[in-house]
């Protein structure tokens, strides 16, 4: 089969290819400078790409005059083949990339999870899947998916929702966090602390709240423990974060959102016990997983998910 094929396409000749697109772009410009500039090199790079190049034909391309440049007629020659030859290539990258439909698919998350975990990936997604154009919709109202609101959604529950194909991706778990100026040692410590607090809404089974961390803390009374603390509230659970990161007081934040954060030592967790307050699950309408775009977005989730169970 491979000598086969040999025959029929023949071996081409040709000298390096990064010399030719050198000499192309000098051919060009007439300039050097001007070449290295078009190609992101160093003029000593497009001058050593020419020579070598030069060297290989055994032909002469360029007459170097002070300050310009001038093609000899074998450079005339190559440089109109070379920019017809390249003409040629850029038309058939177009062409394929036109026949690469390009795909737009939305991912809906709370507004924390969007900033703090989809966010910051979203290079290595691109990278991925080039092809595709994620839109964030950062809500914490539930997307509903069947409606068309997004085609993906990272939820918050036990994954068993009618309709919808899920993918376990990890727990979520609560601890107590403050910046590392804040000395907080003992559950004690907190008394001289203020306590910052955010709405989780009507629809969270295990809320991390103060009274219920408290709780499993094993404070007396731990509702009337909460109450009697001084602190900020908020009506998410980013703006918490942020209160948390300035050193306003001692919050009770996410394991996953802050991993960063903590490796670096802007948070600290300083005490337990830590909450687990449910599960993250990707889904997508049953069926519609497999759809172009949303197919290479949910297995790159998928992939990216080990993190959220190692937080």
């Amino acid at each position: 089969m491979s000598e086969s094929i040999s025959s029929i396409r023949p071996r081409r000749a040709l000298p390096s290819l990064v010399a030719l697109r050198a000499f192309e772009a000098a051919a060009a410009h007439l300039s050097v400078q001007r070449a290295a500039a078009e190609l992101h090199v160093t003029p000593t790079a497009v001058t050593h790409q020419i020579r070598a190049l030069e060297e290989d034909l055994a032909t002469v391309l360029f007459l170097r005059k002070p300050r310009q440049l001038v093609l000899t007629p074998a450079g005339t020659r190559l440089a109109e083949a070379l920019r017809e030859g390249l003409d040629t290539i850029a038309a058939g990258v177009r062409s394929a990339r036109q026949d690469t439909p390009h795909r737009v698919v939305t991912l809906s998350a709370t507004t924390a999870f969007a900033a703090r975990w989809v966010l910051p990936r979203l290079g290595a997604l691109h990278a991925a899947c080039p092809q595709v154009t994620l839109r964030i919709h950062a809500s914490e109202a539930v997307a509903d998916l069947r409606r068309g609101d997004a085609d993906l959604a990272i939820r918050f529950g036990d994954g068993r929702w009618p309709g919808l194909a899920t993918q376990f991706l990890g727990e979520e778990r609560y601890a107590v966090m403050c910046g590392p100026a804040v000395r907080l040692r003992t559950p004690k410590d907190l008394e001289k602390v203020p306590l910052i607090h955010f709405d989780w809404g009507a629809n969270a089974t295990a809320p991390a709240t103060w009274p219920n961390w408290a709780r499993k803390a094993g404070i007396p009374q731990p509702a009337r423990w909460a109450a009697a603390r001084t602190g900020l509230s908020f009506s998410d659970e980013a703006q918490a974060m942020s209160a948390t990161l300035a050193g306003l007081g001692a919050g009770l934040l996410s394991l996953t959102l802050t991993e960063a954060e903590r490796s670096s030592g802007m948070l600290v967790q300083p005490l337990g016990p830590v909450l687990t307050t449910g599960s993250y699950h990707l889904a997508a309408v049953e069926g519609h997983e497999d759809a172009p775009g949303v197919r290479e977005v949910w297995a790159w989730i998928a992939a990216e998910s080990p993190a959220l169970r190692q937080a």
